[in-house]
């Protein structure tokens, strides 16, 4: 029996296979805007109206989540910002030329994925503080993340290690609680 080839030229083949086939959504009518919005509103603007929001509902009670939330945002920003320094892996559209770049990218480098790692851990930290947001936020985070590979910005292992870094912020503050 053969066994798979798991070299890092073999990953990073297959990491380049799976993004050119989720750019290809980009061929259909209305894709590339909806997943523009999602991108749009993943860049921050979604989860901090929704901070503004519980602030505006719960007053002083959202105080101590929303300043969790704050600090996870923060200490994700600084985190990613370093890894993507140090890796400085370039985005998909600009070494694979069969890959579409469908947005702008926010920043020069690919890994790890800034909007998933933020999405995945606000989803997180709300469904925690505010479960009935849950179906809500967990649909949204997804869609950010497949935003990343349908717009050409990221690979999936950017993005799954965006969810991961993300994931442990997360629940390793909450776990301070």
């Amino acid at each position: 029996m053969r066994r798979p080839d798991l070299s890092l030229r073999a990953l990073a083949s297959l990491d380049a296979a799976a993004t050119l086939r989720a750019n290809r959504a980009l061929a259909r009518r209305g894709v590339p805007g909806f997943f523009r919005i999602v991108s749009r509103l993943g860049d921050g603007i979604l989860w901090y109206a929704l901070m503004g929001a519980v602030l505006a509902i719960d007053g002083r009670d959202a105080i101590a989540p929303v300043a969790h939330m704050l600090g996870v945002g923060i200490g994700g920003l600084a985190l990613y910002k370093w890894l993507k320094l140090r890796t400085a892996r370039p985005r998909p559209y600009e070494v694979h030329h069969a890959i579409r770049l469908g947005a702008d990218p926010l920043d020069a480098f690919s890994f790890p994925s800034g909007h998933t790692l933020h999405a995945v851990a606000f989803a997180i930290l709300f469904a925690a503080y505010y479960p009935v947001l849950a179906p809500v936020v967990a649909p949204f985070a997804l869609l950010v993340a497949a935003s990343r590979l349908i717009l050409g910005l990221h690979y999936p292992s950017d993005v799954v290690a965006g969810a991961a870094i993300g994931a442990a912020l997360a629940f390793g503050t909450l776990a301070l609680l």
